[in-house]
């Protein structure tokens, strides 16, 4: 082999929304029936790795995730991949002097330091570092909302992976997608106090991906027309303006209904599809009760499609917060990766039925702490050797 190899290599966040992106008007574009909020969370605890490396010697695009070789001839990474050369031949185009790399082959190596497909929003992260990692590579100087819509192709909740803080995924109107893109409510620094707590209640492929469950609620389901066009355009605001107001009571109502309401639009979907399992129902009832107890929105529940719970909370809150879960799951794994949880006691309020507490242990395998978090970021650190393959 010989020739130069060059490479970029990038990190990105999962992104968890507060408010639902479930259907879409044109699945090609990865268009959506409603537009969506997240909150970018912090990559010391979730993020994918990607390096992308070009060369003249390259003999056909390949991809690599978590040690993998997948393949690159889904529709969705050709669109993506389409996009970047597209915007890299008119940078070589205007510049004659600039290495052809629109030309040659790409060697994309990714790694997630959290389970794939489980409901954690894998793909977010992983379309989104994709993009930005060929982006650098290609020296491409387009914004990040431009780029979201490059990611949105991909994944449609990558999109909003392109940015830190608070994410809003504006659905947009124009049939080409050219308007459907990601845009940054508040910046982390904004709201900096928002915790999160992932219990992983399973870590194994869904039954059903969040693709094929999408258009089976488009398709069947009597609510969800009216959640997309009547419940959602409202709750936007709302949300919106909560975040940018810190108000979390109004943010952690918001975010726990529309969690209920999505997975209310699943199941009544023909065939019901189903993504919450016992467990998940259980951290729902124990988190009402909570709230309850304390005469607020102490923390939040939300579920993806996939049943692991993500409990949104304010700092203040931690103890409080992390006394109940450990109570609740002490021996799990993921505790002992934050030093400051040794001094946090298990603590039950009185009203809480402990033997709900005594169920969860059997279906929480871990927890991951977290909290808000920064958009995709370039790293020295590379997934590429000296031939252009995984090291």
């Amino acid at each position: 082999m010989t020739g130069k190899i060059y490479s970029a290599s990038t990190t990105a966040p999962v992104n968890i929304a507060t408010l639902k992106y479930w259907g879409k008007r044109d699945t090609k574009l990865n268009l959506p029936t409603n537009s969506s909020i997240s909150v970018t969370l912090s990559q010391d605890d979730l993020r994918t790795l990607t390096t992308a490396s070009a060369a003249d010697f390259f003999q056909s695009d390949k991809l690599w995730l978590d040690g993998k070789e997948e393949s690159l001839e889904g529709p969705r990474l050709v669109a993506c991949l389409s996009e970047l050369r597209a915007l890299r031949k008119a940078l070589e185009d205007a510049n004659p002097e600039f290495p052809p790399l629109s030309k040659y082959h790409l060697h994309i190596i990714s790694e997630n330091n959290f389970p794939t497909a489980a409901g954690l929003a894998s793909s977010a992260a992983g379309f989104a570092a994709l993009v930005r990692a060929i982006a650098n590579l290609y020296d491409l100087h387009q914004s990040p909302e431009d780029l979201s819509r490059i990611a949105r192709q991909g994944s449609g909740s990558a999109c909003r992976s392109m940015f830190g803080g608070y994410v809003a995924w504006e659905m947009g109107q124009e049939a080409d997608g050219s308007d459907s893109r990601a845009v940054q409510i508040a910046t982390q620094e904004a709201w900096p106090d928002m915790k999160a707590a992932i219990l992983v209640i399973s870590a194994s492929k869904k039954e059903t991906s969040s693709t094929l469950g999408m258009q089976t609620t488009v398709n069947t389901s009597t609510l969800f027309k009216y959640r997309a066009e009547v419940v959602v355009p409202q709750r936007f605001k709302e949300m919106s303006k909560a975040i940018v107001n810190k108000d979390f009571e109004t943010f952690g109502k918001l975010t726990m209904i529309d969690s209920n309401q999505f997975h209310a639009v699943c199941l009544d979907s023909s065939p019901p599809v189903f993504y919450m399992n016992d467990t998940s129902r259980l951290v729902i009832g124990l988190i009402e009760k909570f709230n309850k107890i304390h005469d607020r929105v102490v923390a939040a529940y939300t579920f993806d499609a996939g049943p692991n719970a993500v409990l949104y909370y304010l700092e203040r809150d931690e103890p409080i917060v992390l006394g109940l879960l450990k109570a609740a799951v002490p021996e799990v794994d993921g505790w002992d990766k934050k030093s400051y949880t040794a001094s946090i006691a298990p603590t039950v309020p009185e009203g809480v039925d402990k033997r709900i507490l005594e169920a969860l242990r059997e279906g929480v395998s871990k927890i991951i702490l977290t909290g808000v978090g920064s958009g995709p970021q370039s790293t020295e650190e590379t997934l590429v050797d000296s031939n252009g393959l995984p090291k």
